[in-house]
């Protein structure tokens, strides 16, 4: 399961530095025309998430994991195949929805790991998920800048080829998690955004975690909304040392959610791991937001990588709060709040960002978007610390 979420974040890293030159060569090189066409896409991916999430976590837990799965992959890829033979910004507009359509691999394959792990050790389950998506991320645009540099339509195929190679070892290894004697009936009021967060009233404690996600996925939105201009703007970055700096992000973010989750849950249970997670988040946004240098930036690097301590914990404890047939209905319902996020995120951290550096505003502050995103995880802390979050599993 995790070589197939890693060849899945893999095939998306790989197009990260070459779709916006894709869309600039399609749009005869003006730049105001390609940045309104990618928020566009943006947009779209994570309003196809917002709504195909819950839909997808339910039938996971009705017809299983693994036909999802499959289905998840193969879909991917032909969203791959379009956008590299796209001959128009509507053709990558459509592969963008199929493709929000069809990420719910992610949050099936964490169902997956849920359904064939033992409660107490979610948390270093979960951990793996997360070093998967750093050595995706730190691989992918590294692999993608290199062949974009050779022609701007190869990522897209090697993209393609990485999701249905991952078909294909899901078709002919991959058995089923899911035994049919624990699988859920069909719920198509709940198979929706709003029909999903039912859930979150009928488990005592879950609101509160699912706040604590939410916020957390709020945050995170800062990262894609603003970091290149932010890195260019005030410390003078180029591509080459964005690339880095970003690598390095996804090597700490591996190292801490794949090597320490586990040794430190046991030593600090899930509940103290989540709130060290997110006072870690919350302080190493503050020295982003109020580093003056791009050396004092680097600086919180390390401290914003434990902040992956707390988004395992919050997967951990949730998981314990709901049955063995409604963990892909759980995961579904998080990749709609993540979805909502995406929707979100973008105009809250670039308007922010706009605010603190227009001319004439009475203090620049080039860094309040980060700041900003310090006080949602100082308001998802006070969330988590006031709200009972220990629990057990409820289905056996």
């Amino acid at each position: 399961m995790l070589v197939t979420v890693a060849l899945d974040i893999l095939a998306l890293g790989v197009i990260i530095p070459v779709l916006p030159n894709l869309v600039l060569s399609m749009v005869d090189g003006r730049t105001d025309q390609a940045a309104s066409a990618v928020g566009l896409f943006s947009t779209a991916w994570a309003a196809a998430q917002l709504l195909a999430g819950p839909l997808l976590g339910m039938l996971s837990d009705r017809f299983g994991r693994r036909p999802i799965l499959l289905l998840g992959n193969a879909a991917l890829g032909l969203n791959y195949v379009l956008m590299a033979l796209a001959p128009t910004l509507g053709w990558l507009l459509a592969a963008r929805v199929i493709a929000g359509m069809a990420g719910a691999t992610i949050p099936t394959a964490t169902a997956y790991i849920a359904d064939v792990t033992a409660p107490e050790r979610r948390a270093r389950a979960f951990g793996g998920i997360g070093a998967a998506f750093g050595i995706g991320f730190v691989l992918g645009p590294a692999i993608g800048g290199m062949l974009g540099g050779i022609d701007l339509r190869a990522p897209f195929w090697l993209s393609a080829v990485l999701c249905l190679a991952n078909a294909l070892w899901g078709l002919f290894v991959l058995p089923e998690s899911l035994p049919a004697e624990r699988r859920a009936p069909l719920r198509w009021s709940r198979a929706n955004p709003v029909g999903s967060l039912r859930m979150l009233r009928e488990r005592r404690g879950l609101g509160a975690l699912a706040t604590v996600a939410f916020l957390g996925y709020l945050a995170h939105e800062v990262y894609p909304a603003v970091f290149v201009l932010y890195a260019g703007h005030r410390y003078g970055w180029d591509e080459t040392t964005v690339g880095l700096v970003l690598a390095a992000v996804g090597v700490l973010g591996a190292i801490v959610q794949g090597g320490l989750v586990g040794p430190i849950v046991a030593r600090l249970g899930e509940r103290r791991t989540l709130l060290t997670g997110l006072v870690a988040g919350a302080i190493g946004f503050a020295i982003y937001g109020s580093a003056s240098t791009g050396t004092v930036f680097l600086v919180g690097l390390p401290v914003m990588a434990l902040w992956g301590l707390s988004g395992v914990s919050a997967q951990s404890l949730m998981s314990r709060r709901v049955g063995l047939a409604e963990q892909g209905q759980l995961q579904g319902m998080l990749h709609g709040l993540r979805g909502l996020t995406g929707l979100l995120g973008p105009g809250l951290f670039s308007q922010s960002f706009r605010l603190g550096i227009a001319p004439g505003t009475p203090v620049a502050l080039p860094g309040l978007p980060f700041l900003l995103a310090s006080s949602l995880l100082l308001t998802a802390l006070l969330v988590a610390a006031s709200a009972r979050t220990t629990a057990t599993d409820p289905a056996k």
